[in-house]
């Protein structure tokens, strides 16, 4: 899909989507905001493993790229004061019009269909890029959770920051491989 804007008519869209499959013009960008960071060790070769893989195989479904933005944990002595700054801090490095996706056990429990075609919405929507917000243990500030444009939940159980990124990162190569029609998911 090296073309360049002037590229994307209607007939030549058409030509592009019967040689390649569905395609759009639009490359959309995913980055995984989270408080903390992960030390050296297996955790964090298993979340690049999966980073990697999702931004190697996003290519082929129309994303740009796969970032992971850790914002330093608050060093405040009170639980409200450490929301508010991280969330301060993660509200900082939005983009302006991308979609922002909390990960909370509040929220919404979705297939990994659903998940990949919740992607292919926003990517059809020229959105530039989406955000996937892990906060901290305290949780995120109310401002922020209510400017999000959607809450998902890995189930209703707690689950270490470690472990979320590694899940939601697993789940971006997943859907990306959906949209790309690659034999990974076996839904």
């Amino acid at each position: 899909m090296g073309v360049g804007a002037d590229a994307w008519t209607t007939g030549k869209l058409r030509r592009l989507e019967a040689a390649n499959g569905p395609c759009v013009s639009w490359r959309m960008r995913i980055v995984i905001a989270a408080v903390g960071r992960l030390k050296q060790g297996p955790e964090r070769e298993l979340a690049e493993r999966y980073r990697k893989r999702a931004a190697d195989a996003g290519r082929k479904a129309g994303l740009e790229a796969v970032d992971i933005v850790e914002i330093r944990e608050s060093r405040a002595g009170d639980a409200a004061r450490r929301m508010l700054e991280e969330s301060i801090a993660i509200a900082n490095i939005v983009p302006e019009r991308a979609i922002t996706v909390l990960l909370d056990e509040r929220g919404e429990s979705m297939g990994s269909g659903s998940f990949a075609g919740r992607l292919q919405g926003w990517r059809t929507q020229n959105k530039p890029a989406v955000v996937f917000i892990v906060g901290g243990a305290d949780g995120l500030a109310p401002s922020l959770r209510e400017k999000a444009s959607l809450a998902i939940a890995f189930g209703p159980a707690t689950w270490p920051h470690q472990l979320v990124r590694i899940m939601l990162l697993e789940q971006l190569y997943r859907a990306v491989t959906i949209l790309a029609g690659h034999p990974y998911h076996r839904g």
